[in-house]
């Protein structure tokens, strides 16, 4: 399809994200994710060195967890936008002069946004990329190395991408081939069915 027949035309869906229920979602899904993921690494490990469960901590261990852990966590935010405009290119062809990237001090998030419509299959690969290499792979990672600060991280970024499972959500009941215009400053998709007049 041929995008200038978009230019004037009003799209045939809207997928506006409301953001408290996002919020709370987000929430859910970083408990849920860490609860499973702890109590799984130590099942997983306690079987493996026979000798049960063991915790330890210390002020130390604490202080430096932290810094590692905010350090971790802003780095992979980073990554996970960047891993958005990976998909665009992968999955929808964006050329990457066609995409921007960026910091909302105010909103206190960072985002990645496409400026050409690309198709809903390709939208909704580009969408959960960043769950895929941000929250699962740190998270199989954690598990095989025993450690519970990735699990910690990978959990927050799991939670963290609620905003793109509500959109994939949104997404999955419309046809592959409609085209997704991504809103530059807010939450929100604009759909077009691929013909000429949303036929």
């Amino acid at each position: 399809m041929d995008f200038s027949q978009l230019e004037g035309r009003e799209p045939d869906r809207v997928v506006e994200l409301d953001l408290m229920k996002v919020a709370k979602e987000s929430l859910w899904l970083t408990l849920l994710s860490t609860v499973f993921l702890f109590l799984g690494n130590a099942l997983l490990h306690s079987l493996f060195r026979g000798d049960g469960f063991e915790f330890t901590f210390s002020i130390k261990g604490i202080i430096i967890g932290t810094l590692l852990f905010i350090a971790g966590y802003v780095v992979l935010i980073v990554v996970h936008e960047a891993f958005h405009l990976l998909g665009f290119r992968l999955f929808g062809g964006v050329p990457f002069r066609e995409m921007a990237f960026g910091l909302n001090l105010e909103a206190g998030i960072a985002y990645a946004t496409t400026k050409v419509p690309i198709h809903n299959r390709g939208m909704r690969k580009a969408l959960l990329l960043p769950l895929w290499m941000t929250g699962i792979l740190p998270a199989a990672v954690g598990l095989w190395l025993d450690s519970y600060l990735l699990l910690f991280l990978s959990a927050w970024l799991i939670g963290g991408a609620a905003g793109d499972l509500a959109m994939d959500r949104e997404l999955k009941r419309l046809p592959g081939d409609w085209l997704i215009k991504d809103d530059p400053e807010k939450p929100k998709l604009y759909a077009y069915s691929p013909g000429p007049d949303g036929e």
